[in-house]
């Protein structure tokens, strides 16, 4: 889930390619083997259905963006409708997101490595290698943002290479045969609800990233029109890349996939041997450690945005160094970032995405309720069939929580729980100081 800043005015080609650049990350490089392993032949469906369910989400968010002008998602749309508070947690979320997916991209880079270093298997090693890239990101953001551009096109580039590549060359290598694990009780003997909740999950995690679209509806020339087209473009393109991906994974790799640690590249080893696989798994790491590099520089920055241009987070996070640096957000990212690279694997770590998304978009869903025929906004982008679409996005994301463990939703709770309380020694702070306790005026749609 790469981050984009521009000044420009955005078309909709600029719109399109920002948005399935934001959407294809680590997940279609190593989801595909542990979807497989879950439900078999099975995983291709789960893609388009996936796609579809996100699509209902995706088109509250992109209702909201044509009636709510700014750069703010989710924190502004569930502020407007429900209030500071309310505001200030999904804004301690948004933040969150951000660290969750560093987290995610730096174990997806050292799970990726443990096919050429055994060693990372070790998990003491596996820490070692996680927490030094993290160092190592901390540390670029020191030094500045100057080159971030030629790491965005530079990761873009290696992602999608590699999977056009794949899929263009892995078509004429597919054996009929390989579909032969239908339900993945080949591989697999829990029940099949069960696996298909998980396996909805891991493939639910792979759109996330176009929750970051509507944020930038500002920057687009004609957002009302613009949006909505480049979220349903975006997410079909993408689901529809993910499935032929899958397909074409399972058409060359057959059940040998339930146990590639890196499918893609894997399956690239059967198409052109070690080259392929070296190919595959380079282009795969640059796209990941792009992403990481990205994430680690916009995350801490977003978290100082709101806290001192939106005042909507404490305002120590605000608190820049001589160098524009918010050294505050930046550490306490990277601690938080730290312990969560302790607190799991890569599929934990995906699986926190999709819990922490999920806490964004309920508010945001009932935000499109709550507004819909407010008389102090425009009309913006209608959507469809009146409350339809926010009825099954809200369907769609209260069934995400049968992939969540206990832990997850109890973990998610303390979180709530500390942000509130957060939240009122911050405010006690502004009131004692005489300070701005509502969102700047520039961010209020009425």
């Amino acid at each position: 889930m790469a981050h984009h800043t521009t000044t420009k005015q955005l078309n909709f080609l600029s719109v399109f390619l920002l948005g399935v650049d934001g959407i294809i990350g680590s997940g279609i490089f190593l989801m595909p083997s542990r979807i497989y392993a879950k439900l078999g032949d099975l995983s291709m469906l789960l893609m388009p259905l996936a796609g579809i369910a996100v699509l209902m989400v995706a088109l509250c968010f992109a209702n909201l963006a044509s009636k709510i002008p700014g750069d703010g998602g989710a924190w502004l749309y569930t502020y407007t409708a429900f209030g500071r508070f309310a505001g200030f947690e999904i804004g301690i979320y948004t933040w969150l997101l951000g660290i969750i997916t560093m987290a995610t991209e730096i174990s997806a880079f050292v799970t990726s490595l443990r096919s050429v270093f055994p060693g990372l298997n070790n998990h003491s090693n596996y820490l070692l290698a996680a927490l030094g890239i993290l160092a190592g990101l901390t540390c670029l953001n020191l030094v500045g943002t100057n080159f971030m551009d030629w790491v965005d096109n530079i990761s873009t580039i290696a992602k999608v290479g590699v999977l056009v590549i794949f899929v263009t060359i892995g078509i004429f290598f597919i054996h009929p045969a390989n579909f032969s694990n239908v339900s993945g009780s080949l591989t697999n003997e829990s029940p099949l609800f069960g696996r298909f909740n998980e396996g909805f999950g891991m493939v639910f995690y792979m759109f996330t990233g176009f929750s970051f679209l509507p944020i930038a509806a500002s920057k687009m020339k004609n957002p009302e029109k613009t949006l909505p087209k480049a979220l349903i473009s975006v997410l079909l393109t993408s689901a529809t890349l993910y499935m032929i991906v899958q397909f074409t994974a399972i058409g060359v790799s057959g059940t040998n996939l339930a146990t590639d640690n890196v499918p893609v590249a894997a399956s690239f080893y059967h198409l052109a041997g070690t080259f392929g696989y070296d190919l595959a798994l380079g282009g795969m790491l640059i796209s990941i450690l792009g992403v990481a590099l990205s994430v680690s520089f916009s995350t801490p920055m977003i978290a100082a945005s709101l806290a001192s241009e939106h005042q909507l987070l404490p305002r120590m996070l605000g608190h820049q160094n001589k160098r524009g640096v918010p050294m505050v957000s930046l550490l306490i990212s990277a601690v938080i970032c730290a312990l969560m690279l302790f607190a799991g694997n890569y599929l934990f770590l995906a699986s926190c995405i999709v819990f922490t998304s999920f806490v964004q978009y309920v508010p945001t869903i009932m935000a499109t309720i709550k507004l819909r025929h407010h008389n102090k906004l425009p009309q913006g982008f209608k959507l469809p069939g009146g409350l339809t679409i926010p009825i099954v996005a809200l369907l769609v994301t209260a069934y995400l929580i049968l992939s969540f463990s206990v832990e997850l939703i109890f973990a998610g709770l303390i979180v709530l729980i500390l942000s509130g309380i957060w939240y009122f020694y911050d405010d006690r702070d502004r009131q004692i100081n005489g300070l701005e306790r509502d969102i700047a005026e520039k961010d209020r749609p009425f």
